[in-house]
């Protein structure tokens, strides 16, 4: 077998143990009952996930601030959710990690997303944590 056909079968491999693993995050993620992710499993899901829902919860203000925010999320501002809740019923059936500056903002927003019906994840450290993890 030529080497080019031997990589290319340890290629598709590799993708298939990937797929399989993101496919298992993600399952295990909505059947364990699990309300927070560190900032490197969200990285890894905003990686391999395709459609993954963002929801920021910090004021439209923070977003352009020194911690920025990250590319294509919701922002609803914390004390605004539950007047804008339904702008999230397309998303019930998706996992929804929440981020805010350092956790707390988004640790309510989970609790009150979860009580409503939905999959929320709290992201550990918010975007303190994110931006720190991203310059590493």
């Amino acid at each position: 077998m030529s080497k080019r056909r031997v990589f290319l079968k340890y290629k598709y491999i590799v993708l298939l143990f990937v797929s399989l693993f993101v496919f298992s995050a993600y399952v295990f993620l909505q059947s364990s009952g699990k309300v927070e992710v560190t900032v490197l499993e969200l990285i890894e899901l905003m990686e391999n996930e395709d459609k993954l829902i963002i929801l920021d919860v910090r004021n439209p203000e923070e977003l352009v601030g020194e911690l920025g925010h990250i590319k294509g999320v919701i922002n609803i501002p914390v004390h605004k959710l539950e007047v804008r809740l339904s702008e999230l019923n397309n998303y019930k059936s998706k996992i929804i990690p929440i981020i805010c500056r350092s956790g707390n903002r988004s640790g309510y927003a989970t609790t009150f997303l979860n009580r409503n019906g939905f999959t929320a994840v709290n992201v550990k450290g918010g975007m303190r944590a994110y931006n720190k993890a991203v310059k590493n």
